[in-house]
């Protein structure tokens, strides 16, 4: 999971638990995947969002010893490492993670009145990933690079690495193309949604 924050911020900033925020600009960009793109999704048809307001991101994944202090817990009990990415965390796990962050910082004058701390939408993560930028991935279209900007199948074992060892995408953010998945606050559904500020559908069974 990444932490997004409502609300204009400073380029970077870093809150009460030592979570840095990136400020990510609005803007307007191509979401989903070109057809005949290299492993493309049927559920990937691309669409135009525009995000009119601009949001703080983690600049990493929360980490388990973010979210020991916040929560108090350690659901991926046995396989502890602070600098490590939170796991074994569902939906629900993760919101409820934002509202006590975002109800202690408000305690404690740390994050303004009318901010809070909440998943990121599916538009607004993908956007984030992209960074500006039109090819498969970040830092360009070779595949071959991918290894210098993630954790995945290719060059590490089932478990989680530290946050940040790999280089950054443009926006400074890291860990975007591996390492563990990472909730969103929409609803799945098969059909991307288009448009200023999409949320997602109203419901459904499934998060993303």
């Amino acid at each position: 999971m990444r932490a997004a924050a409502l609300g204009m911020v400073p380029r970077s900033v870093t809150n009460t638990i030592g979570m840095e925020l990136i400020e990510i600009p609005a803007g307007t960009f191509t979401m989903g995947s070109p057809a005949g793109e290299k492993g493309r999704q049927e559920n990937e048809e691309q669409v135009t969002v525009t995000l009119t307001k601009p949001f703080g991101l983690g600049k990493t994944e929360v980490t388990q010893g973010q979210w020991k202090k916040v929560m108090g817990t350690e659901p991926w009990e046995g396989k502890a490492d602070k600098d490590c990415p939170t796991s074994c965390v569902d939906w629900n796990d993760a919101t409820a993670f934002c509202q006590r962050l975002t109800d202690t910082d408000h305690t404690n004058g740390k994050l303004p009145a009318g901010e809070s701390y909440r998943l990121p939408t599916e538009a607004e993560w993908e956007y984030a990933c992209r960074a500006g930028t039109t090819t498969a991935f970040s830092f360009g279209n070779d595949e071959q690079q991918l290894g210098n900007y993630g954790w995945f199948s290719g060059n590490v074992f089932s478990y989680p690495h530290a946050v940040g060892l790999k280089k950054p995408n443009p926006w400074g953010l890291y860990d975007m193309h591996g390492n563990v998945m990472e909730w969103c606050s929409d609803w799945y559904d098969r059909k991307l949604s288009g448009g200023a500020d999409p949320v997602g559908p109203g419901g459904g069974s499934r998060r993303v």
